[in-house]
Parts: structure tokens; C-alpha cells; sequence
């Protein structure tokens, strides 16, 4: 059995040691310092201060309430496109008034008289109420990019000329709209393709281009790079050897993020940032056959189209309604609202000089991402293909929505 000391040995033997511990300040004269009392010690670190830590801020909201003197140019230099801009909005209302919040407003728009600048002026002021898109961090500069419909050579039959395939969308491409089954994921998209009883990540561009398949192919170009920025821009018309023309849209993609090969050609130190225009990528590539693939590669993303009658109007855009020249934009649709007006204030491509313009949001692009983001479209062929290769540019935008429509808290 353990034996228990008792509580006076335990008090004896406290007292003990205390007295040992002590015993060398009962000698010392009252009026020594305390530090002469105990044996040298070293000193004791200083413990170091543990930094607060910073508190996230909050994302800034979208949008920013406006008034229409805030507006950068507005209404600008060039007064008379508010009527081009206007008829542009028009065409957004064929779909637009299929919506409550907009169905009163554009009743007005149609039924507008004296369509002068002055009044069509005038009905923006008194109908729509300006929003200023703002990025999460709360600036309030974004990127201005372009885009265009390019006009390629092809033929409905492959040959050594033409052996660069235009792809409808493959058959075992699956493409669910999560949306659908979750509200909170609206605009998210889940893409692949079936192995067995498992739902695996689609083809990148890279397994694809291996795979080489030949099935849905609408028609065969005589340019590869032709091909991917097609892909890029969305739509295209192609010139068949027979003298026929076609077009053909934007009808699925495989899922996989968009990829800048641009970007690519920078981090890799083959061009400087002024130098990655479409023009000076495809300089490159002429300079570089051997690494081509490699550089297209680089974007995993690969778009498949549908074909289309080539009409005099523009491509369709995500809104359903044909782009205007110089009058659509693509934009992030979750924060712009597709068909709705857009004042955008940048400059002309590689230049300083004020592009101050009202624009359609009518469109998007895999690319288009964050609020104070914009694609401006340039129309049609050649030359609207210099001009979309050159834009890169800073800008704001002003979203104007109906006067009555109060966007949800989330947003403002």
C-alpha cells in the first residue's frame, strides 16, 4: 500500500524549500535592487507580436447607381449614332418585351414619333436609369477587346487544299445546364462525355486534334489558324469553292476554359504584350511551323458550330437577334443584362483617341469574364479583322436599365 504523506511533512518540507530558494536575499541590505536579489538569469526574449490579421474585404457590388452627368462622353461627339444605337435597341426588344421588366419600355421605344436625336435623347434620359458596372475589387476600368466575323476558303469535300475541318457538334458530347437543376448555378454549364457508367471531362483540343476524327464535319478550310480564330470569335462565313457561301455559328463547346494563346506566346518570351495581336501571333506561327500545335494547344478550349444561311445581316449573337457593326458588344451575362443598352467609354484600337459610343449588349464569349468586361464587335471581313486584332483597350460601362427596375441587393 502507498503511503500518503502527511499535510505537516508536506507544509515542512514547502517551507524548506522556500527557505533554501530565499536564503540568498536574507543577506543582502534592504536598500539593494531587486535584481541583485536572485542569481544572473539570462533574459528573457521578447515575445514577438502576432500580427492581426487582416480582415477580407467585402467584394464591391456590381452595380453602382448613376446619373447621366456622370457618364463619361455622354452623348458624346457623335449625337447622330444615338439613332443608329437606337434602332439597334430595337431589334434587342424582339426579345426583350418577352420579359415583364422591359415589356413597358420598349413599348415606348416603338412607339416613339420624330425619332431626332433630340428626342430619341430625350426617351433614354426619361426611360432608362444609368448603372455603373464595377469589378469586385471596386475598380472600375476594364478590359475592351474585339472581335469579328472572319470570311474564310473552303469546300464541302477534304483535299490536300483544304484539309482543316469546321466541326458540327459531336454526337457524344453531353451538355447539361445546371441551371436547370440547381436555380443557384444559373449560367453554369457542365460538359463531357460518357465511358461506361461514368461521366468523364470532354476531349481537350490537344486529345481531339490525336483523335482525328472525321465524322460531322460541315466543310473543310485551306487554313488551320483561320479555323482556331474562328473558333475564338464565334461565327464566320466561308467562301466554297463551288461559289457558294455559307455561315456558320457558335453551337457548343467542350467544356473546357478559354486559354490565351497570346498569353502563351508572352509567358514564353516569344513577343512582348504589344506584339500578341492576332497579326503578330500569326507572323509567329509562319516564323515557327514546327511549334504550331504546341501554341494551339496552349487552348484547351474548342468550339463546334452549326451551319447557317449567309444572309446580308450579321451573325446571331447569344441574344438571338443579328449583331451590328460597331454597335454590339459581348459581355459577362452575369452581370450585364443581354439585349440591354451599354455606354461604353475606351479608346480606338492602339490608339488614345476616345471611343465614347452606345452599344447593345447582344452577345458573349468564353473569354468575357468580370463585370466591367466588353468584346466589341467589327462587323464582317478584312478589315474589320485588323481593327478587332488591334483592340485592346481600357474602358467603362454604364448598363441603363427601366427607370422602375431596381436591380436585386446581391447587385447594387
Amino acid at each position: 500500500m502507498s503511503r500518503i504523506p502527511s499535510v505537516e511533512l508536506v507544509v515542512v518540507l514547502l517551507v524548506a524549500w522556500m527557505t533554501v530558494l530565499l536564503g540568498g536575499c536574507a543577506v543582502q541590505p534592504l536598500a539593494s535592487s531587486p535584481a541583485q536579489c536572485l542569481p544572473a538569469l539570462a533574459a528573457c526574449p521578447v515575445c514577438p507580436v502576432c500580427p492581426v490579421p487582416e480582415v477580407p474585404k467585402p467584394s464591391a457590388k456590381p452595380l453602382l447607381a448613376a446619373q447621366w452627368e456622370d457618364i463619361t462622353g455622354w452623348p458624346g461627339a457623335e449625337t447622330e449614332d444615338l439613332l443608329q444605337a437606337f434602332s439597334t435597341f430595337l431589334a434587342s426588344c424582339d426579345v426583350l418585351q418577352k420579359k415583364a421588366v422591359w415589356r413597358e419600355t420598349c413599348g415606348s421605344a416603338r412607339a416613339l414619333e420624330g425619332r431626332s436625336v433630340e428626342a430619341v435623347r430625350a426617351w433614354f434620359e426619361s426611360q432608362l436609369q444609368p448603372w455603373q458596372l464595377v469589378n469586385p475589387d471596386g475598380g472600375r476600368e476594364g478590359l475592351v477587346t474585339g472581335y469579328y466575323e472572319p470570311l474564310l476558303k473552303g469546300s464541302r469535300k477534304s483535299s490536300q487544299r483544304y484539309a482543316y475541318p469546321i466541326y458540327g457538334v459531336p454526337a457524344d458530347l453531353i451538355d447539361v445546364e445546371l441551371g436547370d437543376l440547381y436555380p443557384e448555378l444559373k449560367h453554369m454549364r457542365l460538359r463531357g462525355r460518357i465511358e461506361g457508367r461514368k461521366l468523364l471531362p470532354y476531349y481537350s483540343r490537344a486529345d481531339w486534334e490525336k483523335a482525328q476524327r472525321s465524322d460531322n464535319v460541315l466543310v473543310w478550310a485551306d487554313d488551320l489558324f483561320d479555323v482556331f480564330f474562328m473558333q475564338i470569335q464565334g461565327s464566320g462565313q466561308v467562301q466554297l469553292d463551288d461559289g457558294s457561301r455559307t455561315r456558320v455559328g457558335y453551337a457548343d463547346q467542350n467544356g473546357h476554359p478559354y486559354r490565351s494563346i497570346g498569353r502563351w506566346l508572352i509567358d514564353q518570351g516569344e513577343l512582348k504584350a504589344e506584339q500578341a495581336s492576332m497579326q503578330g501571333i500569326k507572323a509567329w506561327a509562319r516564323a515557327h511551323p514546327e511549334r504550331v500545335q504546341a501554341l494551339l494547344n496552349a487552348n484547351p478550349s474548342y468550339v463546334f458550330f452549326r451551319e447557317l444561311a449567309a444572309l446580308d445581316a450579321g451573325p446571331p449573337g447569344a441574344l438571338g437577334v443579328p449583331l451590328t457593326a460597331e454597335r454590339s458588344i459581348a459581355v459577362d451575362a452575369r452581370y450585364s443584362i443581354l439585349g440591354a443598352p451599354v455606354w461604353l467609354a475606351t479608346t480606338w484600337p492602339g490608339s488614345e483617341r476616345p471611343l465614347q459610343r452606345l452599344m447593345l449588349a447582344q452577345d458573349t464569349g468564353g473569354a468575357i469574364r468580370g463585370p466591367v468586361r466588353a468584346d466589341f464587335f467589327w462587323g464582317s471581313g478584312h478589315e474589320a479583322g485588323v481593327q478587332a486584332g488591334k483592340m485592346r483597350q481600357k474602358g467603362r460601362m454604364w448598363i441603363l436599365l427601366p427607370r422602375l427596375h431596381i436591380p436585386p441587393d446581391g447587385q447594387r
